[in-house]
């Protein structure tokens, strides 16, 4: 089967307070680039994403920026990318994301990485796909999330099996480990169900 060659990476546009976290993404990226798989992220050249972006640059590695035209024009798009894809809506870049992408991983983040991850998960539990996400836990960043998940599972508003739609690891080694095992979900989505 095909092995993984792109992986979107959803992580906040500020690097939080814990310096653990800029060091997880910008390990990612360079554990990505030397597995040869393509980082794609939201275009951004600050926080998580710019870190994660100049990991991966900095190891010889491809790196794609989906990011759409109000924020290129608002934030610091990364000039140093591979390749920058600007689109016309914020939801028009995540569908260009999941497009382009054999996984996804969630770093640290803020309400716009949340978005991004409830969403990605939730097509998952709508059949629309099956490719692999992975939560990044570093510094237990992602307890809450998983405590909500849990919350929702308890109080009857998602299903038991819910926990299975994504995976939780803790360190960027794990996640480059994790990808590179995994083979390609073969599937035929019909994106404009999304």
């Amino acid at each position: 089967m095909p092995a993984i060659k792109a992986v979107t990476v959803f992580g906040g546009a500020s690097a939080g307070h814990d310096p653990i976290c800029r060091e997880t993404a910008t390990a990612l990226g360079r554990g990505m680039a030397e597995a040869g798989i393509t980082v794609i992220t939201g275009g951004g050249s600050i926080g998580m994403m710019g870190a994660v972006a100049d990991g991966a640059l900095g190891a010889g590695g491809q790196v794609i920026g989906i990011i759409p035209d109000f924020l290129a024009r608002r934030e610091v798009a990364h000039t140093k990318v591979s390749e920058m894809i600007v689109t016309d809506s914020m939801h028009s870049r995540k569908r260009r994301m999941f497009e382009m992408s054999d996984a996804f991983v969630t770093l640290p983040g803020g309400l716009g990485t949340m978005d991004e991850t409830f969403e990605i998960i939730t097509w998952r539990q709508l059949d629309l796909h099956a490719k692999p996400v992975i939560i990044c836990d570093v510094g237990g960043w992602a307890q809450p999330f998983l405590a909500l998940i849990d919350a929702l599972i308890g109080q009857g508003f998602a299903p038991r099996h819910a926990r299975r739609f994504f995976e939780v690891l803790t360190s960027a080694e794990a996640i480059v480990d994790r990808l590179s095992a995994m083979p390609v979900i073969e599937e035929a989505t019909e994106v404009s169900r999304l």
